[in-house]
């Protein structure tokens, strides 16, 4: 069932998308060829996100009677714009292949969220049109009257705005807790930015970290931390707590993978620049099990191992078995399917937070994609999931005064985000009524955005689960950064790189050997990412650098020096995970650039996921979960916390709302 879910799931960024190719015709001789259509079978293809989306049109003289994708290369979770036929369950399910059906037009709405693949298949369907003898320029264009809705006005105990992961993970939480619930989503299909994410989740566990050997360079790390001068009293008695522990951890004799709650919290903060709210950072690192456990409890599956996630600075990473986040989301679905009192409205856009006398909020006006208007009451609050706001360059522009980004204009960087989806709109109907804001010049960028368009997608396996087995090289093929450093230094430096960009480096000595059956991270054959161009394969080094551009014997230089660090273990930019040397052909170059991805800037909260306004006082039947927050993540937000933060404060957040 849960692999089912992932298949209606959507995660497009909205942009242009080019015209149809690859035409073929299959007709049906005994059909008729009298009417509007000669009556058959057609096909045709046309560019999507990723590739080529191919569509089987099947037509009668008079009707569209089917229309079947039957190839994409779309991200992982874009089926649900893709599906022709009924899904099993109560959630809507947006497919354009059965809305044309329906319909029996061209005139079909775009999924919100999804417009590329929306349009890959609308241009595709319309060739086979074409082919079928239709005018598609004045015919099958009638536009779809939907029906009058039966009501203005919905009623529940809880309203959740946004239907990401916090929004899903509050709504269950809040149903488990005895509330109905309606979420609304304004795209149209639930997911957000945790559908397209790398899936890694932190969190200490003795159990994997018992398999991981505590080399002195990671021992450095602890040292380090508990030499930082303290910035408070709260951060000092923090720091003596991971003393204690660390001092205990020595005189045990153990020699593997040091770990703990408090040390998780420390590392977080100082991660953070000591920014964040400290209360709000323990929150986060000491529910961070037990939220693993409920998700689990849930259904959803994690990879049987450890690693360090690209910024996490710690190997306590988990991953999901599923590609990118549809594991996550597709848990959510099956939990809200499976009994729990939840709605689930998609293409509903939240648009004002409704007061009663007292101040309290009660509920919020929304619009869906036809202008109706609708009215959400909640008997017992509202909470908001709405994301961040990283795809509105306004917001951006405004907020970048953190001095970070200076010799960069962000308005102009792509980023990792749906761009339909952050645009902070949420924090715009907390401000009405009187929220106040947290660290909102705190904004991240990522430097695993792809060159194209900036998507977390085809990249090796271990580009977003560690960096232990690759090197990063310019366009000269030399090393610049620690790999294993902070997201935000390392972006720094590759914007001051050739062009901006760079190059993850891996050879056939870490976890892959055959690059003829390898597949990335989100699925995708090294092959096919080999002709599209988004990867590099080389035999050889000479021939590598042959087709970077670069200096051979420099990049041999630079791969040479890097051994030998993984001999000494000292590196010349201060990396500690070293799992193997880069000796053996073939070679994989996977181009990256640094990209616009996480605004650790939002409405403030306290540590039970209360809105508070801007003296610092609860706003009552308001709370709030996810990217939509500040205070939790400072001014750097480790990599991996972004789902924790998701499942911790998006579960605290139904708690609270129901109490």
């Amino acid at each position: 069932m849960k692999k089912m879910w992932a298949l209606v799931l959507a995660a497009c960024l909205m942009l242009s998308v080019s015209g149809c190719s690859n035409t073929t015709q299959t007709t049906d001789e005994t059909a008729s060829t009298g009417g509007k259509l000669t009556a058959g079978t057609y096909t045709a293809s046309a560019q999507g996100m990723n590739g080529l989306v191919e569509v089987s049109v099947t037509v009668s003289d008079s009707a569209i009677e089917s229309v079947e994708v039957t190839s994409d290369e779309e991200t992982p979770g874009i089926g649900g714009v893709l599906i022709d036929g009924e899904m099993e369950g109560e959630i809507p399910v947006v497919s354009i292949p059965k809305k044309i059906v329906e319909q029996q037009t061209l005139a079909v709405d775009m999924v919100s969220g999804a417009t590329i693949t929306s349009s890959a298949v609308l241009t595709a369907v319309k060739d086979c049109m074409t082919q079928a003898g239709a005018d598609v320029e004045n015919e099958w264009n009638t536009p779809y009257e939907p029906a009058a809705l039966e009501s203005n006005e919905e009623t529940a105990d809880v309203i959740v705005v946004g239907g990401g992961g916090a929004g899903l993970a509050a709504a269950i939480s809040a149903a488990q807790n005895g509330a109905s619930v309606i979420v609304i989503e304004k795209n149209g299909a639930v997911g957000g930015d945790t559908l397209v994410c790398g899936a890694i989740y932190n969190n200490p566990d003795e159990a994997l970290q018992s398999q991981v050997e505590m080399s002195d360079a990671v021992k450095k790390t602890v040292e380090d931390a508990l030499a930082v001068t303290p910035v408070s009293d709260e951060h000092a008695a923090l720091q003596a707590e991971v003393k204690e522990e660390w001092e205990a951890y020595k005189a045990s004799g153990k020699t593997t993978l040091f770990d703990s709650d408090n040390w998780f919290e420390l590392q977080t903060y100082q991660g953070g620049d000591n920014v964040a709210d400290l209360d709000l950072v323990e929150v986060l690192t000491h529910q961070a099990t037990p939220g693993y456990e409920w998700i689990q409890s849930l259904g959803m599956e994690f990879e049987d191992k450890i690693s360090q996630g690209a910024g996490s600075l710690w190997q306590r990473t988990h991953t999901s078995v599923m590609p990118m986040g549809t594991g996550f989301i597709s848990t959510y679905m099956e939990a809200i399917n499976d009994g729990l009192d939840v709605k689930v409205v998609t293409s509903m856009t939240g648009k004002s937070l409704l007061q009663g006398e007292d101040g309290t909020v009660n509920g919020v006006t929304a619009v869906d994609k036809y202008g109706n208007e609708v009215t959400y009451h909640a008997n017992k609050g509202v909470v908001l999931a709405t994301g961040g706001f990283a795809a509105n360059s306004e917001m951006i522009e405004e907020y970048n005064t953190s001095g970070k980004w200076d010799a960069t204009d962000l308005t102009k960087v792509m980023t990792t985000n749906r761009v339909s989806s952050s645009q902070g709109d949420g924090i715009a109907m907390a401000l009405e009524v009187g929220a106040g804001l947290t660290d909102m010049e705190q904004i991240q960028l990522l430097y695993l955005g792809n060159v194209k368009n900036g998507q977390l997608t085809k990249y090796p396996p271990r580009c977003v689960n560690g960096t232990s087995q690759e090197i990063f090289i310019n366009k000269n093929g030399e090393r610049f950064v620690r790999e294993d450093g902070r997201r935000d230094e390392i972006c720094l430096e590759v914007l001051q790189q050739p062009d901006s960009m760079f190059y993850f480096l891996e050879s056939a000595d870490g976890d892959y050997t055959d690059i003829a059956t390898a597949k990335t991270a989100d699925g995708f054959d090294f092959s096919k990412m080999e002709e599209e161009g988004y990867i590099i394969v080389a035999d050889t080094l000479d021939e590598m650098a042959e087709k970077l551009g670069c200096d051979p014997e420099t990049l041999k230089a630079t791969v040479e020096a890097y051994n030998t660090a993984v001999e000494t273990g000292e590196d010349e930019f201060g990396r500690t995970l070293f799992d193997c040397k880069l000796e053996n052909g073939p070679w994989v170059a996977t181009p990256r650039t640094a990209c616009l991805h996480h605004t650790m800037g939002g409405v403030s909260i306290d540590t039970e996921g209360h809105v508070l306004d801007a003296e610092g006082n609860v706003i009552p039947g308001l709370v709030a979960a996810g990217e939509i927050t500040g205070g939790i993540h400072g001014a750097n937000r480790l990599g991996g916390n972004a789902v924790v933060d998701t499942v911790v404060f998006g579960k605290l957040a139904g708690e609270t709302i129901t109490k």
